[in-house]
């Protein structure tokens, strides 16, 4: 290993006890999309105690942040998420569905360990550049809400990733490999339409229902469905059906829509007929609608350049390793869905058949639950019908995203089951571990300017239509009724 690289992977070891307890910590406070305080805080404490400088409430959203080290170009973001699922409560290193609390929250995705890993890259970074005097900024960038609030396009529509020369960040998975290809971009909007309570019976023609202005909505949405791209979805659930009284023409009634689309400009375009809609609606019951903008996600440009780095970076320091009771712990948590024997991890597995036949032949030698090995780079035609604020970065600078294997193979996503690991030493594991990786890319990065030049010609060529922003000038982030 270069010896710069080694003071940066020895810089991580040395902090791996504070990397844990900061992702043990978050998966504890286990806060909804916005409402990170603690989670937050907790990041904010660390980092200044570190000696960076820490800026909280970035981009006017009160649990963001950003930590920098260094100076001048080239300038390179690691980003953190935080957030955490609702209902999902599970204790640390069960084997069976136990809430904590009831009804309570829990990381079914596995933000805290996400952002724990970002936080080891940064400190890795901190660690190489004052040793070495190497020119370059690095900040690790808090974005709360990515379940749903979407601070990253919040971020993107302020401009704060245009004065980044690259992104990197990770993300808790099944299996370890650099993602690559796009994703659907997502528009989500609440409608609450207000009408006239009355007697349902009594006075009926003093009365204009809400419930009946959602309800035509939702038709209006079906009938739209025939004349939309075939790779649009919209999606909708009705979050306020007017109360619980038959007898009362319903005053007020709400619904959730969430407009979909490979490409976020057309999303926004099928999100305009979304809203005429709403329109007809409110027009053929006498009522009236207010429209929330809850959030607006773009889809992922990806970047082979930066994947290869980071690819080569992670071939260089193999996976993470496991003892005895963490295989036999994660093979217990294996049996306790389906499919996950039959289930193949990764980008590359999902669209090359060759790819396909060399994963298979990895689980086998393999024989656990978790998948102990490096998956094939794929750097095809590849796309994921979700959605993730990543996208909106990855249109204003070069960026690329790290999976390093926590969760049992083919473990539900947003599942107790990726709670119950979270919490555990595979969890710690796996933070470190993508804190290596890219730390160690963007050391090439800061070191060799060719590989930044190559990122920006990439990105510049993709993405020359230029950035279609899904989130209003006037918007801030909220979470749905």
């Amino acid at each position: 290993m270069d010896k710069n690289k080694q003071l940066a992977l020895d810089a991580i070891d040395a902090k791996a006890a504070l990397v844990a307890e900061v992702s043990d910590a978050v998966w504890g406070y286990a806060e909804l999309s916005l409402m990170e305080f603690k989670s937050a805080e907790k990041f904010c404490a660390v980092l200044e105690k570190e000696g960076f400088a820490v800026e909280k409430g970035i981009c006017n959203i009160p649990t963001a942040f950003a930590a920098s080290f260094g100076s001048g170009k080239p300038h390179i973001g690691i980003l953190a998420e935080y957030d955490a699922l609702s209902g999902l409560s599970q204790k640390a290193g069960g084997l069976q569905k136990e809430e904590v609390e009831a009804g309570g929250c829990g990381h079914g995705c596995g933000h805290n360990m996400l952002g724990a890993g970002a936080l080891a890259a940064i400190l890795g970074l901190k660690a190489y550049l004052e040793e070495t005097h190497t020119p370059g900024t690095v900040t690790l960038y808090g974005c709360p809400g990515e379940e749903g609030g979407a601070a990253k396009a919040f971020m993107a529509r302020d401009g704060l990733w245009k004065s980044l020369d690259a992104a990197i960040t990770w993300h808790p998975s099944d299996g370890n490999e650099v993602e690559t290809g796009s994703s659907n971009s997502c528009i989500q909007t609440q409608y609450v339409f207000h009408g006239i309570a009355s007697h349902a019976a009594g006075d009926p023609e003093m009365g204009r229902s809400a419930l009946d202005a959602v309800e035509l909505m939702n038709v209006g949405v079906q009938f739209l469905r025939e004349h939309m791209s075939s790779k649009a979805r919209i999606h909708y659930a009705i979050t306020d059906a007017g109360g619980r009284s038959p007898n009362v023409v319903q005053p007020k009634a709400s619904v959730l829509y969430m407009v979909r689309s490979n490409h976020v400009s057309e999303a926004v375009e099928l999100q305009k007929r979304v809203d005429d809609i709403a329109k007809g609606a409110a027009l053929m019951t006498g009522t009236t609608f207010e429209k929330k903008f809850i959030d607006g996600l773009a889809d992922t440009v990806p970047n082979h350049t930066l994947e290869s780095v980071l690819y080569e970076n992670f071939q260089a320091i193999g996976v993470p390793t496991y003892t005895d009771e963490e295989y036999a712990y994660i093979d217990a948590l294996g049996k306790t869905y389906p499919g996950g024997d039959t289930f193949l991890p990764g980008t590359g597995a999902k669209n090359d058949p060759a790819i396909a036949e060399e994963v298979k032949a990895l689980r086998k030698k393999s024989g656990h639950a978790i998948n102990d090995f490096l998956l094939p780079l794929y750097q095809g035609e590849a796309f994921e019908p979700g959605s993730t604020d990543v996208g909106d970065v990855s249109w204003l600078t070069p960026t690329a995203q790290v999976h390093v294997a926590v969760f049992a193979n083919g473990a539900p996503g947003h599942s107790w089951q990726n709670v119950s690991v979270g919490g555990t030493s595979i969890g710690h594991k796996a933070a470190v571990h993508a804190g290596k990786v890219m730390a160690l890319g963007a050391i090439d990065l800061l070191e060799k300017p060719e590989l930044l030049q190559k990122a920006r010609a990439e990105f510049e060529k993709a993405t020359a239509e230029g950035y279609t922003c899904p989130t209003p000038a006037d918007a801030v982030p909220v979470v749905p009724d």
